[in-house]
């Protein structure tokens, strides 16, 4: 049993120590990512499928193995269909960090302070205003700030206006007789590119049921690109804020001042 035991040992590698590390990163992340969504029912279900599938080959239970295998046989290509909102958070996450830490180790090797933030209060003040007032008068709308515009993802699906953003100009658009209202204005560098814009809707099942479309529609779109929401409720007049698929709720208008300083 000793010499069993001292055999084992002597085949396990460094490497194979590194393989089982990175592994267990690669399922926490995968499982950070689709916690609390339908997506983990739909992995259980694949799991339990594949797992039968064991099973009946190791009985030699010939029939039932060659049904279950031309399932497996396309089952790569379905699970990338099914999960590419989960893939392309996950490659997103990924190359996010990458990109903040290549940046922190470039301004550390050149032995340079980074810029200071840029201010942006005069441009933030007419979104804050806007929202102030649509809090007031419970107006239903949702902001969504990026850093580039994608015109194949938010032109096709919204109104173009390419106009620079001002109190009077959000206040019309999500008038509730407008017929822009429905929908997100979208708004890059300032200026608001497009109105009624659709977005993903996040599937995740631990939002307050008291979330509606524009909540979801905030949360889906900061889960899938680097986005960040706001969201006036219609019903209540509060204010939320979401990024990253989290979101802060109850703000006040100076709160949010605060957080879009330092977000934009």
């Amino acid at each position: 049993m000793e010499g069993l035991n001292f055999d084992l040992l002597q085949g396990f590698r460094l490497l194979d120590i590194i393989d089982v590390f990175l592994v267990a990163v690669i399922i926490y992340y995968v499982y950070s990512l689709i916690k609390g969504t339908i997506a983990v029912n739909i992995l259980i279900g694949v799991a339990l499928f594949y797992g039968i599938y064991l099973i009946v080959k190791q009985l030699e239970m010939r029939l039932l193995t060659e049904i279950f295998g031309g399932f497996i046989s396309v089952g790569s290509i379905a699970l990338i269909v099914v999960f590419q909102q989960e893939i392309r958070r996950f490659l997103l996450h990924i190359g996010k960090n990458i990109s903040l830490r290549r940046k922190k180790f470039f301004w550390t090797f050149l032995g340079a302070k980074k810029t200071a933030h840029q201010d942006h209060t005069e441009q933030i003040r007419p979104i804050i205003e806007a929202c102030r007032s649509m809090s007031r008068s419970r107006t239903g709308a949702l902001l969504v700030f990026s850093k580039y515009f994608d015109e194949e993802y938010y032109q096709t699906s919204g109104e173009y206006i390419d106009a620079p953003v001002s109190k009077r100009l959000l206040e019309s658009i999500f008038f509730k007789n407008s017929p822009l209202h429905d929908g997100a204005a979208v708004i890059v560098d300032f200026r608001v590119m497009t109105a009624s814009s659709v977005l993903p809707l996040s599937d995740s099942e631990d939002l307050p049921p008291q979330f509606g479309l524009r909540h979801r529609a905030a949360i889906g779109v900061t889960e899938v690109s680097e986005a960040i929401a706001v969201v006036v409720s219609e019903e209540t007049g509060e204010i939320s804020f979401a990024k990253d698929g989290n979101v802060n709720m109850n703000l006040s208008p100076e709160e949010l001042e605060k957080i879009l300083k330092e977000e934009l």
